[in-house]
């Protein structure tokens, strides 16, 4: 059984409540939409969603604290967030 999405790092219980509203209730889940993908479901659900949530998602994905996460990774995240959303 995968761990629960509460679980993951950095994600506090309003990003985890909020990624189960969007289908996304374990790491597997998340990790099979990725970060981007979550944070554009996210944000077609509640519209004012910070891009800390995106930064927070790919961290804990990678078992880093969002802050360390490189200003290049961080970029990269917003281009591709802003990509798809296009």
């Amino acid at each position: 059984m995968s761990e629960s999405i509460e679980t993951v790092r950095n994600l506090g219980p309003k990003t985890a409540a909020a990624l189960a509203d969007v289908g996304i209730h374990t790491r597997a889940d998340l990790e099979a939409a990725g970060a981007v993908e979550a944070f554009i479901r996210l944000k077609a659900r509640a519209g004012n969603v910070s891009l800390n949530a995106l930064y927070a998602m790919q961290a804990g994905l990678m078992g880093v604290d969002w802050r360390h996460l490189p200003d290049e990774m961080r970029a990269a995240l917003r281009e591709a967030a802003a990509a798809a959303a296009s």
